[in-house]
C-alpha cells in the first residue's frame, strides 16, 4: 500500500469522480483508476461504488475512508515540522475575492505576486463570489480569507474582520439628469431615488447590502433595473443615461461628463473589509498570509487608535464579528 495510493482514493471521494479527481491530480484518468484497482487489490474489498453516474464509497471504502484521511494528515503534519526547522513554507491559501471591492483597498494582484516571490511553495488559490457565499465558505472551511464588502450588518458569528476601505456611496448621473438640479449640487437626498431605475452591483454584495438597508430606513424598495460586479461598468451604463449608477464615492471611474451626488439624508457607506474565521485559519501558509496581508493593508478608518497598534492585534475594524477574542493560536 503506497501514500499516494490514498491519497487518489480519497481525492476520488471528494470529487465524486475519477475524472475531476484526475485534474485535481494532475493524472491521466486511466493512471489513476489503475492506481486505485490495485489499492482494492491489495485489500481485498472494493473500495469505490462505480455503477452511479457520482462515484461513492462502499461500506468498506466508508470505514478506511477516515483512515485514509488521517494518515495523508499525518504525512502533512510531519512536512510541515520539518518545513518550521529549516524555514520553508508550504501548504496552500484559498482566498476570496468580492467583485470590484478592493479597488481602493490595496493591490491584491501586487501582494500575491510578492508573497509568491518569498513563498513559492505556497498555493494561493484565489476565487470571486458573493459576500454571502464567501461568509458561509469560511465557516465552512472552504476558505481562509475573504476579502468581503460589508452592508449595515458585520458578519455573522464565528467570522473576525478588519475593515480596510469605508466610504460613502454616491449617485453617477449622465449630463442633464434631474438629480443635478441647480448648478454646483453635491449632494442628493436617498429618497430622490425612490421612483429612478438603479444600477448596482447584484445580491450578495456589500454595497448591495448597504442601499437596501438604506432605502428600508427611507421607506421603499430600491428599484434595481440593471446590475453588474464592475464598478466601472456601472458607471458605463449611467453615462448612457440607462439609469442611476450607485457605487462607492471614488469608484465610478471614467465617463464622458458623468457626475456624482453623494447620498444623504440617511447616509449610506460601502466597506470592505478582510475577513477570516474568528479561531484562524488552520494552515501554517493560512496563518502567515494572514499576518502578511493585515501587515500590508492601509491604515484602516479610524488611524492608528482604532487598530490598537501592530496589526497583529484586534480592534474595533480588526475583530470578531461577536466581539470576544479568539481562543488559543487562532490570533494570528
Amino acid at each position: 500500500m503506497e501514500l499516494r495510493q490514498l491519497r487518489y482514493f480519497v481525492s476520488v471521494v471528494d470529487e465524486g469522480g475519477f475524472t475531476r479527481a484526475a485534474a485535481r491530480l494532475h493524472l491521466a484518468q486511466p493512471g489513476l483508476s489503475s492506481q486505485i484497482r490495485q489499492l482494492e487489490r491489495e485489500l481485498g474489498q472494493p473500495l469505490l461504488d462505480r455503477s452511479g453516474r457520482t462515484v461513492t464509497p462502499t461500506e468498506v471504502g466508508r470505514a478506511v475512508l477516515p483512515h485514509a484521511r488521517a494518515a495523508l494528515a499525518a504525512v502533512d503534519a510531519v512536512r510541515q515540522t520539518v518545513d518550521a526547522c529549516t524555514g520553508l513554507l508550504r501548504g496552500r491559501v484559498a482566498l476570496g475575492l468580492v467583485s470590484g471591492a478592493t479597488g481602493h483597498a490595496f493591490d491584491i494582484a501586487a501582494f500575491l505576486a510578492d508573497f509568491h516571490d518569498d513563498h513559492p511553495s505556497v498555493e494561493v488559490a484565489l476565487t470571486e463570489d458573493t459576500t454571502e457565499r464567501m461568509t458561509a465558505a469560511l465557516l465552512s472551511g472552504e476558505l481562509d480569507l475573504a476579502v468581503l464588502g460589508l452592508g449595515a450588518e458585520a458578519p455573522g458569528p464565528g467570522v473576525a474582520f478588519r475593515t480596510v476601505l469605508d466610504v460613502p456611496l454616491a449617485a453617477a448621473v449622465a449630463p442633464g439628469d434631474p438629480l443635478l438640479g441647480r448648478r454646483g449640487r453635491t449632494t442628493v437626498p436617498l429618497a430622490a431615488l425612490r421612483d429612478r431605475p438603479l444600477i448596482c452591483l447584484p445580491r450578495g454584495t456589500g454595497v448591495r447590502a448597504a442601499l437596501e438597508h438604506g432605502c428600508a430606513r427611507a421607506g421603499f424598495r430600491p428599484r434595481v433595473a440593471f446590475e453588474a460586479a464592475a464598478p466601472r461598468v456601472l458607471a458605463q451604463l449611467a453615462a448612457r443615461g440607462l439609469g442611476v449608477a450607485v457605487l462607492p464615492a471614488g469608484e465610478e471611474g471614467p465617463g464622458p461628463g458623468l457626475r456624482t451626488l453623494r447620498i444623504v439624508r440617511p447616509g449610506v457607506r460601502a466597506r470592505v473589509a478582510v475577513a477570516w474565521r474568528a479561531a484562524g485559519p488552520s494552515g501554517p501558509a493560512a496563518r502567515v498570509f494572514l499576518d502578511r496581508l493585515r501587515a500590508a493593508l492601509p491604515e484602516p478608518p479610524g488611524g492608528p487608535a482604532a487598530t490598537g497598534g501592530a496589526p497583529g492585534r484586534q480592534s474595533r475594524t480588526d475583530r470578531p464579528a461577536n466581539g470576544k477574542e479568539p481562543s488559543g493560536r487562532g490570533r494570528s
